[in-house]
């Protein structure tokens, strides 16, 4: 049960997938014994909010009403973003499933999406040649490159990322 709402959406962590989450995010200041007041919202129902903004590509003031206060939600992710726990997690969870897979936890190499990357204007405009399938529009910096460790979207790749870690960890 998240915060006395239950699990209502497909993005909603499971009790499996919250145990691996929960030890990965930080303590509360509170409780760190940092000072500040007590947490007003479950953090369970915080990232299942989380969740499901990336989930569902919506808004941060489009979450239903039973979660968290959007701006609540808004203030951990970013805090958690500015303080690198986002990209602490994302990487403990991506080392969980190479190792069930038996890779080796750090992958040892990325990929760069060519398709968005702009030719460098010292290239001849005769060899660099037009997609328009992949136009990236006049809003890319020329020579801007891009990493990812799957092609699409990263905030979306992470979260469909972070779902396949915790299935194999014994989640839904």
């Amino acid at each position: 049960m998240v915060d006395g709402r239950g699990r209502r959406y497909p993005s909603d962590t499971t009790d499996a997938q919250w145990a691996a989450i929960d030890p990965l995010l930080p303590d509360p200041a509170w409780l760190a014994g940092k000072g500040g007041r007590r947490e007003v919202h479950c953090r369970r129902a915080i990232v299942d909010a989380i969740f499901y903004v990336v989930d569902n590509g919506i808004k941060w003031r489009a979450l239903p009403g039973d979660f968290p206060p959007w701006s609540t939600v808004y203030n951990y992710f970013a805090a958690w973003e500015a303080a690198g726990v986002t990209q602490d997690v994302l990487d403990a969870l991506r080392d969980r499933v190479r190792l069930a897979e038996g890779r080796v936890a750090a992958p040892s190499a990325a990929i760069i999406d060519s398709q968005s990357v702009k030719a460098a204007e010292t290239v001849g405009r005769s060899s660099r040649g037009f997609d328009a399938g992949n136009y990236a529009g006049s809003s890319v910096m020329p020579g801007r490159t891009h990493l990812s460790w799957r092609k699409g979207g990263p905030a979306r790749d992470n979260y469909r990322f972070s779902r396949k870690a915790m299935r194999l960890s014994g989640g839904r």
